[in-house]
C-alpha cells in the first residue's frame, strides 16, 4: 500500500511539475531588444562627416570594445557610407533550413532588402569570408531602393555591375561561387556577429578607405561629441606643423580627456580658443 501511494505521489510530482525541456524551451526564447535606440537623420549626418579613425578613437576613450569590422573593405577606393543599420544573418546550408526558410518574396534578404533607404546600410553577416551574400540580381534591388551602402564580412560577385550600380560596397572580397551551396539568409533585424564586432539594428555604420565603424546607438551622441572634438584638435596641430615645420612629437601624447592645459599642445589650443571651459578633450573637462 505504501508502496504503491509513493509511486503515484511521484507520478502526480512529475505531471504537475514543468519539465526540464519545457523550461529550457521557453527560457531560449527569452532575449534583450534588438535595437539599442534610435539615431536621428541630424545626428547621422554629421557622424558621416567624421572619419573612421576619429569615431575609433572616440569609443576607445569611453572604454567600449573595437568597433571596426576588420574583414569589410571597400570595392573602389572613392566609396564611402553612412547609415542606420539593418542586419541580415546567415546559417550555414542544412536540408532542413532550406526547407524551413520562407521561400520567394518572403525570404529573410527580401525583407531586409525593403526596409533599406538612402538612410540605411545594410549589414550582412555571412558564415565565411570566402562565401557569396549576394550579386547583380539580387543587389538590383538594392539601387532601386537607393540604399546608403552594403557592409558584409563575407564577399560579392558580378563585382563590376555591383560597382556600376553606385551604391557603396565594403566586403571582404569578391568570388564567383553561389552563396546558397554554402549558407542561407535566416533572420532580419537581430543581433548579429560581424567579423568580431557586434551589431544591432539601428546603430550607425560607417565606412571609408579605413574600414568600417560601428557606432552603438546607444552612445552616438557621445562618441560624437568625443570625435568631433578630437578632429577640430588634429586639423589645428597639422596646421601648426605646416606653418612651422618640426618634430609632432611634442604634441604628444594625444588622448580625449587626458590633455594637459600646461602642455605644448594645450597651450596651442588655448591660442585658438579651446579651453576646459568649451572642450571635452582635456584631463577633468571628460563627460563620458
Amino acid at each position: 500500500m505504501f508502496s504503491t501511494a509513493l509511486s503515484l505521489s511521484r507520478f502526480a510530482a512529475r505531471r504537475s511539475a514543468p519539465s526540464l525541456f519545457a523550461s529550457t524551451t521557453t527560457r531560449a526564447m527569452a532575449s534583450g531588444p534588438a535595437t539599442g535606440g534610435h539615431i536621428s537623420d541630424e545626428l547621422l549626418g554629421k557622424l558621416g562627416k567624421l572619419s573612421t579613425q576619429a569615431l575609433v578613437d572616440g569609443l576607445w576613450v569611453m572604454g567600449w570594445p573595437s568597433a571596426q569590422i576588420d574583414a569589410a573593405r571597400a570595392l573602389s577606393p572613392e566609396m564611402k557610407c553612412c547609415g542606420r543599420a539593418v542586419t541580415l544573418q546567415f546559417v550555414p546550408a542544412r536540408p532542413d533550413i532550406a526547407q524551413d526558410k520562407p521561400a520567394g518574396g518572403e525570404s529573410p534578404e527580401y525583407e531586409a532588402f525593403e526596409l533599406c533607404g538612402p538612410n540605411e546600410v545594410l549589414v550582412m553577416a555571412s558564415v565565411g569570408p570566402n562565401e557569396s551574400v549576394g550579386g547583380d540580381i539580387k543587389f538590383l534591388r538594392l539601387k532601386q531602393r537607393e540604399i546608403g551602402g552594403l557592409v558584409t564580412d563575407g564577399s560579392v560577385r558580378d563585382t563590376d555591375e555591383i560597382i556600376n550600380y553606385g551604391f557603396p560596397c565594403f566586403a571582404y572580397s569578391t568570388t564567383a561561387r553561389q552563396g546558397p551551396a554554402a549558407m542561407q539568409p535566416w533572420q532580419c533585424n537581430s543581433v548579429v556577429n560581424v567579423s568580431g564586432v557586434t551589431v544591432r539594428p539601428g546603430d550607425a555604420i560607417v565606412g571609408d578607405q579605413d574600414g568600417v565603424v560601428v557606432v552603438p546607438a546607444k552612445v552616438a551622441e557621445k562618441v560624437y561629441d568625443i570625435a568631433h572634438g578630437r578632429e577640430e584638435i588634429e586639423e589645428i596641430v597639422k596646421e601648426e606643423l605646416t606653418n612651422n615645420p618640426g618634430p609632432p612629437g611634442k604634441f604628444y601624447p594625444f588622448m580625449s580627456g587626458k590633455i594637459k592645459v600646461d602642455s605644448p599642445l594645450g597651450q596651442l589650443l588655448a591660442t585658438k580658443g579651446i579651453t576646459p571651459e568649451n572642450s571635452n578633450q582635456f584631463e577633468g573637462s571628460a563627460n563620458w
